[in-house]
């Protein structure tokens, strides 16, 4: 798999179908907070989003965050609010935080998808770790600085692509 590319693409992380992923063998799901979970420009999870997670728990998957954010208390709240594991300061796109969230969560690769709304952070270290990815579109415009210039040339690497929902 090309390091730029996800497995699936899916428009929003309440859209992607849970049952399928199990029957597929799948039982961790790692996370990205910031703009997949929670809204940049909020610090609470929309109610789809709230209702897919609590989903997943039902069905019996794991869940943990992964992500770059530096303020760990907020990722901390979320990751309690959800009842999920949690990797802050994750430096993706290097595949380290996965390795940690993988043996935290005691899944194998195979075991597990990571779900992101960045291409060069999420995705990227997804794919170095050797999980499934899937990439989800951004809950809102608002961003960091830095990222506005990623998303420029994620614009490249999306070009054609078709997420699922849309």
């Amino acid at each position: 798999m090309a390091l730029v590319s996800a497995w699936r693409y899916v428009a929003s992380v309440d859209l992607i179908d849970l049952d399928e992923l199990w029957s597929m063998g799948i039982r961790c799901l790692l996370l990205d907070r910031d703009n997949t979970i929670v809204p940049r420009d909020t610090k609470r999870a929309p109610e789809s989003v709230r209702a897919w997670i609590a989903r997943a728990h039902e069905l019996g998957f794991a869940v943990c965050f992964v992500s770059n954010n530096f303020h760990s208390k907020q990722v901390e709240a979320n990751a309690a609010e959800f009842d999920a594991g949690c990797v802050d300061h994750a430096m993706k796109p290097f595949p380290f935080a996965v390795h940690r969230a993988l043996k935290k969560m005691g899944y194998t690769a195979t075991q597990t998808v990571m779900i992101g709304d960045q291409v060069y952070t999420d995705i990227c270290a997804g794919n170095l770790a050797g999980v499934r990815t899937i990439l989800v579109r951004p809950q809102c415009r608002r961003e960091l600085w830095y990222t506005y210039i990623f998303r420029a040339f994620e614009g490249i690497v999306l070009h054609g692509k078709h997420f699922e929902g849309e």
